[in-house]
């Protein structure tokens, strides 16, 4: 009896490894350049990487994050800046897969960007931000480092 439920337990997780791999890496490609929220991956997201977003006259302006959601197997960048802030953000993975989202001002100056694929893959982020307008307006920019899921 016991000898049997071992080996029907090693038996299914086998095949749960056999199974689960290559359908997470074509699942993961599935959610290249969608919304980590809208797909439910932001649900099981984690900060792999960070940066500042620098400003020349105005020093930090914000973070820039690379996610990475264990779930579906994806990254993309998030950022909190000032509110007043427009701009892109950026991801890009090792297979040359980018992705960058145009944002507008607003919503309490936290953005975030579409995914790529990140399963066995490194990948890292950017954002630009832009705030004022005419010769006042200003510039910023930052990025995090590479990260390897």
């Amino acid at each position: 009896m016991k000898l049997r439920a071992v080996v029907t337990a090693v038996g299914a997780l086998a095949t749960a490894l056999i199974v689960t791999s290559p359908a997470q890496a074509a699942s993961a490609r599935g959610y290249d350049h969608k919304d980590p929220y809208q797909t439910g991956c932001g649900n099981s997201a984690r900060t792999v990487r960070t940066g500042k977003i620098n400003s020349q006259l105005d020093g930090k302006i914000g973070t820039v994050m690379l996610k990475y959601s264990y779930r579906c197997k994806t990254n993309w960048v998030e950022i909190s800046t000032i509110t007043a802030g427009y701009g892109s953000i950026t991801v890009q993975n090792a297979r040359g897969t980018v992705d960058t989202f145009q944002f507008k001002k607003g919503n309490g100056g936290r953005h975030w960007g579409n995914m790529v694929n990140g399963n066995n893959i490194c990948a890292w982020g950017s954002a630009s931000v832009k705030w004022g307008s005419g010769q006042g307006g200003q510039r910023g920019s930052g990025g995090t480092g590479q990260a390897c899921k």
